[in-house]
């Protein structure tokens, strides 16, 4: 594994730094050999989607050149946005508690609803000391992984099938203990140390311990087959120091353009309906596409799993032929809630099927508002007005605005020449402004009585600070928007040429 220090890591510290002296807002800190940075965007991120984040140290188990960890969540598609980055030279409990340290400084000391970890004790105390008011989780993924290596040579193959239907298919903490206490019995492996670890630590991953917690997955499942991490594809064993910057970079660009693509499919196609409840339309145009297919496919099991009335307020709901499997709902009329027994809404933040069968059997035709989180929702990350008096999320908004002129821009030849022109009547808008308020900064210096200079001087100073500033992001969202549209005309000018090519052949 690479140390920091060693040599090879000039041209990232170089990076960070010119990130740094670029933009104010970027967060870069080395301590003891340890690096974290945060970049704007980040932060920004974290004030939409920071409820639920993912400490990933998986560069362990994989056995990567790079200490390279990662803080994640989950954007309004599912999709992971990064909240930090850190290279830790020492795996220390004291490096873990710098890390968290330093990133919920850097994210304002906003506590996160949860965190999930790897079942790392040093990774468990650090967590503890620095974020006590979040739930924490370890990845079940990494325990089901451990698990299957351990056992492997001394375990039936069926061990791991029922192992995962023990874990995952059990609905209520008395229904998973009967399942382990049968499960070790069957394959006697009472006395395994590695199994006693991991159920004396049940209630930081078993799912029936943690229902009322939000972790925001869709499709919770998914964990157990594919981590879905942040570097995925882009950092692997062999990524050096050296070429770190490169793949990181890549990332960045990567899955912000997945995001993109997300927010144009969803704002500009129409979901296919497959009900004709209002309810339905009401869901496909408030959520993103993938929190929308999720909200679908409850609300289409409702037919197959009738609610039926047990008391005044309690509404038992099974699906037909397993009546065995049945949840229990309460529902208050007045405040059209709905409590259901399997938690899918407070872990999820998309509503079961199971309350929405009460919603069917009440004649509640549209969604309360209260069971469609802005976090799915396709505005979720629009900056209130507020918000958008920040230097970052202006920056952000801009940056994001001008990805999309540039993928409309870069469509034909003459579609790219009148991007081309809008934007340079922007920069000479910038510069005007930028000039116009030196221009008055000089002139007032000029006419105002001597008793009230230094009052406009300092007034007019902030103020041209403040201009500068956003000229300049102006400045740089512009040259970059222009080099990416130059790179599209050159890659539309090779697919005009080969396709003329192909006619002459």
């Amino acid at each position: 594994m690479s140390r920091l220090g060693s040599g090879g890591d000039g041209h990232l510290v170089d990076y960070l730094r010119r990130k740094q002296a670029e933009n104010p807002s970027f967060f870069y800190l080395q301590s003891n050999g340890n690096m974290f940075w945060a970049d704007s965007t980040f932060r920004i991120n974290y004030s939409y989607f920071g409820d639920t984040v993912r400490l990933d140290t998986s560069y362990k188990a994989h056995h990567y050149m790079l200490p390279l960890v990662s803080i994640t969540g989950l954007n309004h598609h599912a999709q992971p946005v990064l909240f930090g980055c850190a290279l830790l030279n020492y795996d220390s409990d004291s490096a873990y508690v710098w890390l968290l340290q330093n990133w919920l400084h850097a994210m304002s000391g906003n506590y996160p609803v949860s965190i999930t970890t790897e079942p790392d004790h040093r990774i468990q105390m650090a967590v503890a000391q620095v974020l006590p008011q979040t739930h924490h989780r370890f990845c079940r993924w990494s325990i089901f992984r451990e698990t299957h290596e351990k056992l492997a040579q001394t375990c039936h193959p069926t061990f791991h099938e029922d192992f995962r239907k023990c874990i995952h298919e059990t609905e209520t903490v008395d229904e998973f203990e009967s399942c382990w206490q049968a499960l070790v019995a069957r394959f006697t492996l009472a006395d395994n140390e590695w199994l006693q670890s991991i159920y004396n630590a049940r209630h930081q991953w078993v799912p029936v311990y943690m229902q009322e917690t939000f972790f925001g997955e869709l499709y919770p499942a998914e964990e157990t087959s594919s981590r879905n991490t942040f570097f995925e594809g882009y950092v692997n064993a062999t990524t050096s120091m050296q070429s770190l910057v490169k793949q990181y970079e890549s990332a960045v660009t990567g899955w912000h353009e997945m995001e993109l693509k997300a927010d144009f499919e969803t704002a500009n196609t129409t979901p296919l309906l497959k009900t004709p409840s209002p309810m339905e339309k009401q869901a496909a145009s408030l959520y993103t596409r993938r929190a929308f297919l999720k909200f679908q496919e409850e609300l289409v099991e409702t037919l197959a799993n009738p609610a039926t009335k047990v008391e005044d307020t309690t509404y038992r709901v099974a699906k037909f032929g397993d009546g065995e499997k049945a949840h229990l709902v309460r529902f208050n009329p007045l405040e059209m809630k709905a409590v259901c027994s399997c938690h899918m809404f407070e872990s999820s933040g998309i509503i079961c099927r199971h309350a929405l069968s009460v919603f069917r059997a009440k004649n509640v035709l549209t969604l309360p508002s209260e069971y469609v989180l802005k976090r799915w929702s396709r505005d979720a990350n629009v900056p209130s007005s507020t918000q958008q008096d920040s230097l970052s999320v202006r920056y952000n908004s801009l940056r994001k605005e001008a990805i999309k002129f540039v993928e409309e821009g870069a469509k034909s030849i003459h579609i790219y020449n009148v991007a081309q022109d809008a934007l340079q009547v922007a920069a000479n808008k910038v510069a005007a402004s930028k000039k116009r308020v030196n221009q008055q900064s000089l002139i007032l210096n000029q006419q105002t009585p001597e008793s009230d200079k230094e009052k406009k001087i300092r007034e007019l100073t902030s103020e041209l600070e403040s201009t500068n500033e956003r000229c300049e992001v102006y400045r740089a969202n512009l040259l970059a928007v222009l080099r990416e549209m130059e790179d599209q005309k050159l890659k539309l000018s090779v697919k005009v040429q080969n396709a003329r090519l192909t006619l002459k052949e």
